[in-house]
Parts: C-alpha cells; structure tokens; sequence
C-alpha cells in the first residue's frame, strides 16, 4: 500500500489506548483496528478530523505516502 497509517505510532506519542481513542472519536474499537492496521480503504474526513483533535496532530502525522508501495486497490 502506497498510503501508510502511523496512528499507532502517534497513539503511542500520546500515551493513548485503542479503546479509549476510538470512544473519544466516536468509532468501534474494531473500526479503529482496521484503520490502524492498514486494512480500510477509506477514511472519513469527520474521522480524521476527530482523531486529530484528540491526539492534537496534523493529518500528515498519521497518513504518509510511501511511493516505493504497492499501489492501493
């Protein structure tokens, strides 16, 4: 995948857990793995804008464009 998701990565900076970030934005805990994971095609921008909020980040801090990837489907 092109597209690689460091929400753990921010969520660890924060000292956030799983359940807790996805009660915060709104979301199933179950959701939210598959979005930290890599596995979801999509993200809403409410979504990302509440998970930003929450981890008081930038979008770019959680989403990176890796060129050397496999292309997205």
């Amino acid at each position: 995948m092109k597209i690689v998701i460091n929400l753990d990565v921010m969520m660890a900076k924060r000292k956030i857990s799983s359940n807790e970030l996805a009660e915060k934005i709104g979301i199933t805990a179950a959701n939210l793995s598959v979005l930290k994971t890599g596995k979801a095609k999509a993200i809403r921008f409410s979504t990302l804008e509440k998970i930003c909020e929450v981890l008081d980040c930038q979008p770019g801090d959680i989403l990176e464009f890796d060129p050397s990837g496999t292309p997205c489907e």
